[in-house]
């Protein structure tokens, strides 16, 4: 057989060369030029009718301007295209269901990344086993594990993993003849990294590699109505590996994060064509498998420790409002630079909080070492953490515990020390009551259950004592 012709294109400016070199020949980037098979070359016949009559050919006759053989093609206004109903595939998992939308889609491409033992192949098991119980047709197929190992794992979930056809193979041609042959309604390819096309020359994983399977898995999907997971490597940023044209392939992309210590695991949705991509799901990871959190907030709060440097944040995961604990630690450093520690929040917001806490809170942190932790290993984006850090932080720093608790808080802190407004604060509000924690302070304007505040030193005149004065020595 043959070898397909390949050529190499810069993955920054799509300069194509014939032969690879060190630096781009069109941009002058380094190292930037992968392999990729060159497009099959249309003969005349077919070049011929795609391009058309030559200019001036037919110009009289007012026949057919589009060429010869091909109908006219026009534009159809929005009103007027029908909107056909998607019959979803429910995978048996609630929380999975939400973040995707409702279910998978047959023919769509979800491509699944999380970090090593984060529970990627678990939960895919799962649905898979799911679906065939429920009399789907299903297909495993395995680039990385042989099936005798993908056995093993699928003995802890249920009788319905068991019953899953599974296909070890990392060759890219015999996957792509098994679907066809089979022509499963729900496939999981695990992963996409280790398949290989034999029509190139690098190495499984390389940018050229990952770019030919993901492409020719999404035609053999498209047409046979194939709802198709791939499950992804990423790197040690945390970020997909591969190139980022695979994200812009493929119709939904889901996280699956936490800490292989704790048990708990969150899905978020990155991208998604058929659904939201504000929600997010919480799962347990157990002996028998993933295990739906439906009602996390119970657990944070019984959990909850309400010593100094402890406080309650209501916050939005998607549309659910979710109750987790902020904890923070203060303690002098031995360090010339003092250290600045987020656990479950980006670094840099936990620089501007505390920021605004030196500068409008008058309480200063410039000596000591900050550690802020979102408890559960869960994962927090959203503004309205800002005043749950900041007074966590502020109550750590002087040692006593919030007035008040158990309490629940929510705000964005603007840099001049206002409280901005944040969404859905009834959402939050009424997620707090439910659980006990009436007292909730908020900005002003967030609903008349809680207690409002304009400005962050209002808020922490709400919460903590008023700072014991110093007495002035008098002479004797």
């Amino acid at each position: 057989m043959s070898r397909a012709q390949s050529i190499y294109v810069c993955s920054d400016c799509g300069a194509q060369s014939a032969q690879w070199h060190g630096q781009c020949p069109g941009c002058g980037a380094w190292n930037t030029l992968v392999e990729e098979r060159a497009p099959a070359a249309a003969s005349a016949g077919r070049g011929a009718a795609r391009r058309g009559p030559a200019v001036g050919g037919d110009r009289g006759g007012g026949g057919d301007r589009g060429g010869r053989g091909r109908g006219r093609v026009a534009s159809t206004p929005l009103a007027e295209v029908g909107a056909a109903p998607v019959a979803r595939l429910a995978t048996g998992i609630g929380e999975l269901d939400r973040v995707l939308g409702g279910g998978l889609v047959p023919g769509s491409l979800v491509l699944l990344g999380g970090a090593p033992g984060i529970g990627k192949s678990t939960l895919t098991n799962m649905v898979l086993g799911h679906l065939a119980g429920a009399g789907r047709r299903a297909l495993y197929v395995s680039a990385e594990e042989s099936a005798e190992q993908v056995r093993l794992r699928a003995e802890r979930l249920g009788p319905g993993a068991l019953s899953v056809p599974v296909l070890a193979e990392t060759d890219l041609d015999v996957v792509l003849d098994v679907l066809a042959a089979e022509s499963p309604q729900a496939c999981v390819i695990d992963s996409v990294q280790t398949l290989r096309s034999a029509e190139l020359g690098g190495a499984p994983g390389s940018v050229g590699q990952v770019r030919e399977v993901a492409g020719r898995i999404m035609e053999l999907a498209k047409a046979r109505g194939i709802a198709t997971i791939l499950v992804g490597h990423v790197t040690k940023d945390g970020a997909l590996a591969g190139p980022r044209v695979l994200e812009h392939l493929v119709d939904c992309v889901l996280q699956f994060e936490g800490e292989r210590e704790r048990p708990y695991r969150e899905l978020r949705a990155l991208k998604n064509r058929f659904g939201s991509t504000n929600e997010a799901g919480l799962f347990e990871m157990r002996q028998g498998g993933l295990v739906e959190v439906l009602d996390a907030s119970a657990r944070f709060v019984a959990e909850a420790t309400r010593a100094p440097g402890s406080v309650m944040l209501a916050a939005m995961e998607g549309s659910r409002p979710l109750l987790v604990e902020v904890q923070a630690l203060v303690a002098p450093s031995e360090l010339e630079q003092p250290r600045r520690v987020a656990s479950g929040l980006d670094r840099n917001r936990l620089a501007l909080v505390l920021a605004i806490l030196g500068r409008h809170g008058r309480i200063g942190t410039g000596g000591a070492d900050v550690f802020v932790n979102v408890v559960g290993g869960v994962r927090v984006d959203e503004p309205g953490v800002d005043l749950a850090v900041a007074l966590a932080v502020a109550s750590a720093s002087r040692g006593v515990p919030l007035r008040g608790a158990p309490r629940a808080c929510f705000g964005e802190l603007g840099l001049t020390g206002e409280l901005r407004w944040v969404g859905h604060p009834e959402r939050r509000l009424e997620e707090a009551a439910r659980h006990g924690l009436r007292e909730v302070l908020a900005p002003t304007g967030s609903g008349a259950q809680a207690c409002e505040a304009g400005t962050l030193r209002d808020a922490l005149a709400h919460v903590l004592p008023a700072a014991p004065q110093r007495r002035a020595r008098v002479a004797a």
